[in-house]
């Protein structure tokens, strides 16, 4: 903790030097992206929290720490003695960034930040909140930069061009169609920075962000020209020659700055909330801005049918690693050694046999009481052992040519109580549910939450994360701009209408503190089910195939309905995964896949 001391005590020398009040330091990368890379860990290296969310704010003689409660534990642990002060966001008393800034900022005080790491309407929102002290920003000081001895150096991945029998359509064709939309809105220069929109629109992929597969890149694109700034060594070859043959102009990746400020009289579409304040503030005022959501992302979310039959292939492939993951724990749980980091890094040999080329996020791999922390991550120096009792939840996902899945099981390691059995029936009833719902267009997950959340909130139960997000096609997992919940969370954007192509997770689940946590995941994706003289009425179809654990199961709380669906869909499951399994494996799964009493439908 010393070593953070000191780290602070340069980062005040440098504040001092400039006459800065108070320094921020989010977590967060110049593209406003949902999981950075080590070069961006300013926040960690400057109070030593390793949590994935938090912001640091720097004073002449205070610093603190703002994370959620998910993080509470573990940044109370890490902060000792650093004197750093945990702010526990949410809770009684405690002041907001912008409340805590707008009480201890001096009059005509200067705020300090790295303005590539804070998003322009975040700058626009605290220039609003503190203007009544006058505050001023300097917005180009990468103070932590400065101190950083060894800094990682940015990611230099190679990039590759993903072909069109996987992308659906070519890159010639997505950039027209954009053009076309910038034309609707009058923009003559449109500003993209989010990097699984530049990777969707130039049908390119990278490995600069751990499991996702983008470029740290920015993109302009005006009527006539394209420009991708990136690491030019990156591109060479054929990759370079598909590039520069689209009309690409491959630029350095900081000239984008040098670019944005040669811009005058333009009518410039960007998104405040994606595109970081350095871009913002640093076109000249001659220019318009046009702030609106990328056009590319409602494009990128309608998977395409290509993409769609894609992601069906790639979800067998993964259908089979998670079913014999399943089959391999089921026969040896007991016998040989396993913990939650062993079976992780099985369940990612088994996706590596099946051609993943990476897992889509961090497995979730927890058991008993640690999976009622629904974003636990075991670490090798203390994750549990796993034992022949209770339940175990596996939240994991594969990135595929052909798409990117994401699916959580909990399974039963032998006996369950009454509790876990009810509260794991209830879950499985619920994503079951939504998975076959029937809805009119126009309907977003806002509509649709309470499909999944019914029988939870009837017994007075209910779990504090969204019901579904969107999920990319060899992109990031979460993706915008739909999802499912029942409570509108602006910063999220994700309350966009379903339309047919937009592929989602539905994961309702239960979690008990000190006892067990049950969660179950398909993902599905949307599809017209007829017209009608009332309008389109969408509907989903599933696109994971992987049995659900029966051990757990009390038929008794189900309707004739659930038991039906249930039985539909391990019918599916064993026709589609069965045929890639060996015959052991095959045998156990028609097993596991039989009819519960109550069908009276096709048998296997």
């Amino acid at each position: 903790m010393n070593e953070i001391a000191r780290r602070i005590r340069e980062l005040r020398k440098r504040m001092r030097e400039r006459r800065i009040d108070a320094y921020l330091v989010p977590t967060s990368d110049y593209h406003e992206s949902e999981y950075v890379g080590r070069h961006f860990a300013c926040r960690e290296y400057i109070t030593g929290f390793t949590g994935s969310a938090g912001t640091a704010v720097i004073g002449r003689d205070w610093a603190g720490l703002w994370t959620d409660g998910r993080y509470f534990v573990q940044a109370e642990t890490e902060l000792a003695g650093s004197g750093v002060e945990l702010m526990r966001m949410g809770e009684p008393g405690v002041p907001s960034i912008e409340e805590y800034l707008e009480q201890k900022l001096p009059q005509q005080g200067i705020l300090g930040f790295d303005g590539r790491v804070i998003n322009g309407r975040m700058g626009e929102e605290l220039k609003k909140k503190l203007e009544s002290k006058n505050v001023s920003f300097a917005y180009t000081e990468a103070l932590v930069g400065e101190i950083w001895e060894d800094r990682p150096e940015l990611p230099a991945e190679p990039v590759w061009v993903l072909e069109d029998k996987y992308a659906g359509r070519p890159a010639a064709e997505k950039i027209a169609e954009l053009r076309r939309e910038m034309g609707k809105l009058h923009a003559t220069v449109h500003i993209l920075t989010t990097l699984d929109d530049i990777a969707w629109l130039f049908n390119i992929r990278g490995n600069d962000i751990l499991h996702n597969p983008v470029v740290l890149s920015y993109a302009a694109v005006t009527q006539k020209e394209l420009f991708l700034f990136l690491n030019p060594r990156v591109v060479e070859g054929e990759v370079r020659s598909y590039l520069e043959g689209m009309g690409v102009t491959i630029c350095p990746y900081q000239e984008i700055y040098t670019y944005v400020q040669g811009l005058y009289h333009e009518r410039v579409l960007l998104e405040k909330g994606k595109v970081n304040y350095a871009i913002v503030n640093y076109l000249d005022e001659s220019n318009h801005i046009l702030d609106h959501m990328n056009p590319t992302v409602m494009k990128k979310a309608q998977k395409t049918p290509v993409e769609i039959e894609n992601l069906k292939q790639a979800h067998i492939r993964d259908g089979v690693a998670m079913t014999k993951f399943i089959y391999w724990i089921k026969h040896n749980i007991g016998k040989i050694p396993m913990t939650e980091c062993s079976v992780a890094e099985h369940l990612k040999a088994l996706r590596r046999e099946q051609g993943a080329l990476d897992e889509s996020f961090t497995t979730i791999s927890a058991y008993g009481a640690n999976a009622a922390m629904c974003h636990y991550h075991a670490q090798e120096e203390n994750c549990a052992e796993l034992k022949p009792q209770g339940l175990y939840l596996v939240d994991s996902g594969g990135q595929y040519l052909e798409g990117t899945t994401d699916i959580t099981r909990t399974m039963a390691l032998g006996p369950v109580n009454d509790k876990e059995r009810e509260h794991y029936t209830l879950v499985l009833m619920s994503m079951l549910r939504l998975g076959h719902v029937k809805f009119l267009e126009g309907c977003s997950g806002l509509s649709l939450d309470y499909v999944a959340r019914e029988l939870m909130w009837q017994r007075g139960l209910n779990y504090n994360h969204g019901t579904g997000h969107g999920v990319g096609y060899l992109l990031n997992v979460h993706e915008r701009p739909v999802g499912i919940r029942f409570k509108t969370v602006p910063e999220r954007q994700d309350g966009a209408p379903f339309m047919p192509g937009m592929v989602c997770s539905d994961e309702p689940g239960i979690y008990i503190e000190g006892s067990h946590g049950i969660r179950t995941e398909n993902l599905l994706f949307c599809k017209e089910l007829e017209r009608t003289e009332y309008g389109r009425f969408f509907g989903f179809e599933f696109l994971t195939y992987v049995p659900f654990d029966l051990e757990p199961v009390d038929v008794s709380l189900m309707e004739q309905r659930d038991i039906d669906y249930l039985n539909e869909y391990h019918s599916q499951v064993y026709e589609k995964i069965s045929p890639y399994l060996e015959k052991e494996e095959a045998q156990w799964l028609w097993e596991v896949t039989r009819p519960l009493p109550g069908f009276f439908g096709n048998q296997q």
